[in-house]
């Protein structure tokens, strides 16, 4: 199924550069989609950075001819200094008083009926939270997609952890338009040499520049493509900077009905239950409190998410109930809170995929009531390393156990397999599970299904014999087969165990209790598959590889193999804690 096959019944036309000016005086342009024959009509509202016309946008009947077709006046608008719209971009920096003028701009277009939604994914998802905070007068409702909600614990930085890959490579993608427009052409093709594969649009860079240090060097090369990558880098705590686009402090201002999408591989997988759960405890109004919903998918970061599909999420198809349309469903939401009808919504406040079952399946709260937490405790004879080892795991509490060693070197780093991250998904977990540097956990046969609904969170006790490194732990579905699916990960930077604003060193020998998120999931795991718990102590290029110096991420160039020891004995039970929910 296309858009096409979803179109509705009003012709479209489309009015080229049509420009707003904002508050402080800068023109920003779009384009507007009108249905003929309509008089007066509800506005949609899209802002984005990346081109009105690229991408999904350039397609001849896109998202925006979608609800169109369907009698919204539509509105896609390039945000400030992006694709012709005048000022300098920098990230989330200008969005919520933009957003605020665009709303109340559209809202007063020719042929608007003054009620406004919003939609839009990724960046486009967080500049709808950033609006709607300022409560413009004529907003209603929003539907972001995927949206980062605090970018130092879970979108530039993970928890304190670079997200390396995937800032350099959006950064470049983002420093194309920029120094095409400066005429900078010498520097453009340099860092267009850097990509993996120059074919696609936020490509991952090779290998080899990846692995630079320091990092700051990358200021010098972005150039004026992308200059906020020094303040990026310079703010490698959190703070003040971080805060100010950090919607967990602003969810009380916001007063409209919001639907939520996310997914259990998109790297907003954290933050989209956040946003639901903050907006229906601090929302301004009853109203807006009694009217969010969530859906969580099964699917990575889909460019674009309009494209139903079963697929997009790495080495896995997640069956025909996953390719659902999801601009129908918004279609339905924006029925019901746009028009003046009182068309029903058929909504529950909570829809999530279970996957491994591949169904959708409604609720009523996140995370489930009857959700009952198990302890699935670590334990070997001190010979977990490699899939190979005598890692086990499982509800008995452990007593005497020897612990677990590896050795963790910067040079040669456990390889990004998968994840929640843009190009991530599932990926067969295998190869990283046949290092030495992996201690691996397993399960027993699961003899029944067992569905794990809920947060994730693991739980080790660890040390180091320097002054700081990162564990990382890895959640796997193992198949009959031998396939490994991954199906969630978290990480801790040692500095960061207690505080996101003040890291404090390890110290050498110590034993700390490390307490690693690992996001959220909704999977059955079936008869004959086991659970399985690997960690260590990289993801690259993922995460920027911790140098186990305790330098800044910044200008670090020095590296050391750090020495590693999970403890998992009566007094010290790394654990695995599971929302389990009972058959």
């Amino acid at each position: 199924m296309s858009l096409r096959d979803e179109r509705g019944p009003f012709a479209v036309t489309r009015e080229r550069d049509i420009s707003m000016t904002t508050r402080d005086g800068k023109r920003l342009l779009a384009d507007v989609y009108r249905p003929t024959g309509v008089d007066s009509t509800p506005v949609l509202l899209r802002r984005t950075p990346y081109g009105n016309r690229t991408n999904d946008l350039a397609e001849t009947f896109n998202e925006a001819d979608f609800y169109a077709s369907h009698g919204y006046l539509t509105v896609v608008q390039n945000t400030r200094g992006r694709f012709g719209s005048e000022g300098v971009w920098y990230p989330f920096a200008y969005e919520a008083n933009d957003g605020y003028d665009a709303i109340e701009w559209a809202a007063r277009l020719p042929g608007a009926n003054g009620r406004v939604g919003t939609f839009g994914q990724s960046y486009g998802a967080l500049a709808q939270y950033l609006a709607a905070s300022k409560r413009p007068e004529h907003l209603v409702t929003c539907i972001p997609v995927s949206a980062p909600l605090a970018a130092f614990e879970n979108y530039w930085y993970q928890r304190g952890a670079l997200e390396l890959s995937w800032t350099l490579s959006y950064f470049l993608n983002m420093a194309v338009d920029v120094l095409g427009a400066n005429g900078d052409v010498d520097r453009l093709a340099r860092l267009e040499a850097l990509k993996a594969d120059p074919a696609v649009r936020f490509s991952p860079l090779k290998d080899a520049a990846l692995r630079h240090l320091p990092l700051s060097d990358w200021i010098e090369t972005f150039g004026a493509g992308a200059p906020f990558l020094a303040d990026v880098l310079h703010h490698s705590t959190d703070g003040a900077y971080w805060w100010a686009v950090d919607l967990r402090r602003q969810l009380a201002n916001i007063d409209v009905p919001m639907l939520h999408l996310g997914s259990w591989y998109d790297i907003a997988n954290w933050d989209t239950p956040q946003y639901f759960n903050g907006l229906r405890e601090q929302a301004m109004s009853k109203r807006a409190r009694e009217n969010q919903s969530m859906i969580m998918g099964p699917w990575a970061h889909l460019l674009p998410y309009s494209q139903p599909t079963s697929r997009g999420t790495g080495d896995i198809d997640f069956g025909p109930q996953a390719a659902t349309s999801l601009v129908t469903v918004q279609l339905a939401w924006f029925d019901h809170y746009l028009r003046e009808d009182g068309r029903e919504l058929p909504r529950p406040p909570v829809r999530i995929f279970v996957m491994g079952e591949n169904r959708w399946r409604d609720e009523t709260e996140w995370p489930l009531e009857r959700t009952e937490l198990v302890a699935y405790y670590l334990h070997s004879g001190g010979h977990a390393n490699t899939a190979a080892g005598d890692g086990t795991m499982g509800e008995q509490v452990p007593g005497p156990e020897e612990p677990d060693r590896y050795g963790y070197d910067p040079d040669d780093p456990v390889p990004t397999a998968g994840g929640r991250y843009v190009g991530g998904g599932v990926r067969d977990q295998d190869a990283n599970q046949a290092r030495r540097d992996v201690l691996v956990y397993t399960a027993d046969v699961q003899d029944q299904p067992v569905e794990l609904t809920g947060p994730i969170d693991a739980y080790l006790h660890v040390c180091t014999d320097g002054p700081d490194t990162d564990f990382v732990a890895v959640l796997c579905d193992v198949y009959p087969d031998g396939f490994v699916q991954n199906l969630a990960e978290g990480i801790v930077r040692g500095r960061f165990r207690d505080s996101f604003d003040d890291p404090q060193p390890m110290e050498p020998g110590t034993v700390y209790e490390l307490h690693v998120p690992l996001g959220n999931i909704s999977h059955v795991v079936a008869p004959g598959h086991r659970i399985r718990l690997h960690v260590t102590s990289s993801n690259f290029p993922r995460w920027d590889r911790n140098t186990n110096t305790g330098e800044r991420i910044d200008t670090a160039t020095r590296t050391r193999v750090a020495e590693q020891t999970l403890f998992h004995d009566a007094r010290r039970p790394s654990r695995l804690v599971l929302p389990v929910v009972p058959a």
